[in-house]
């Protein structure tokens, strides 16, 4: 299972599913971020936290642990 904190600098990915319960799931899909929208990776930081990303024409920054709830092919 590849997640979106996997995805490196510059890709495109597509979202498979969402992990992950109630209010933390209600907030990453309320950012946009559903099943089968294509997510392009701009920027990560050197720790890896947050990563930069642009859904649906907009920018995003999100958390590594929200990140990692977010699998992508």
């Amino acid at each position: 299972m590849k997640t979106l904190r996997d995805s490196t600098m510059g890709s495109t990915v597509k979202v498979v599913k969402l992990h992950g319960e109630g209010a933390v799931k209600r907030r990453i899909m309320d950012m946009g971020i559903t099943r089968g929208v294509e997510v392009h990776v701009r920027k990560v930081a050197p720790l890896g936290d947050p990563v930069e990303v642009t859904v649906r024409g907009y920018e995003l920054s999100i958390r590594k642990a929200d990140a990692e709830m977010i699998e992508v092919e």
